[in-house]
């Protein structure tokens, strides 16, 4: 005989699932809290708040994207790989960009910006024009570095080896992509937790690169064309 209350618990998410639900839910919260939080500690919005514009803005809000899908791609990773130190790559990739991200979109909430802006990296070069619009590349790839819909199509059906082979050389290409945002960011800011955070950004990518070659070469691979 079937228990009358069957129906619900088959309907009802696993007791996991929404712990797991409400613990990112907390996290994403409290990384905003965060940000804004250091922000106010380190004197920003003490000082003349960043217009849209400016290079603190824009830097915040095109390396929080940028970011953001690189923390995809370690945490879908970081889920498959059977590779201990592939694993521990994406572990860390995905907690410390996740962690940057939070610090980035609490000092936009703090200055009163949107999260995102249409037209991406115009903030590093005086003709904005120029500059791509972020809806017009439908591929996913609308930053240097930054993986198409069709590649992470491609990481999420792998599995083994490949899959972590594929995830070095995505993510080695995205780390060499986003480096001249952050050492742009690091030069122009004028706040100075943000050219602290992009010189962070960029001294870290750059000594990830260099592991995740050593690590492609010891699974005899090759990287993929710098962006």
């Amino acid at each position: 005989m079937t228990h009358p209350t069957a129906a619900r618990d088959d309907a009802a998410p696993p007791p996991r699932r929404r712990l797991t639900t409400a613990l990112l839910a907390v996290i994403a919260v409290g990384l905003l809290v965060a940000g804004g939080g250091l922000a106010v500690g380190l004197g920003i919005g003490r000082t003349e708040t960043p217009a849209a514009d400016s290079v603190d803005a824009g830097f915040a809000r095109d390396m929080s994207r940028h970011h953001l899908q690189a923390v995809e791609m370690a945490n879908l990773t970081l889920q498959r790989t059977q590779d201990a130190e592939v694993r521990r790559l994406a572990f860390d990739i995905s907690a410390t960009q996740t962690n940057q991200v939070g610090r980035m979109q609490g000092w936009l909430s703090l200055w009163g910006l949107p999260p995102s802006g249409s037209k991406v990296m115009a903030w590093m070069s005086a003709d904005a024009d120029s500059m791509p619009d972020a809806a017009a590349a439908a591929d996913g790839a609308v930053m240097p570095g930054m993986a198409t819909e069709a590649e992470l199509a491609e990481l999420r059906s792998l599995s083994g080896t490949e899959l972590d082979v594929r995830f070095l050389k995505l993510m080695m290409r995205h780390h060499q992509g986003g480096l001249e945002m952050a050492q742009y960011g690091h030069a122009h800011a004028t706040q100075p937790a943000v050219r602290t955070l992009a010189r962070s950004i960029a001294e870290t990518q750059a000594a990830e690169t260099a592991t995740m070659e050593d690590m492609l070469r010891a699974r005899g691979a090759a990287p993929l064309p710098a962006p």
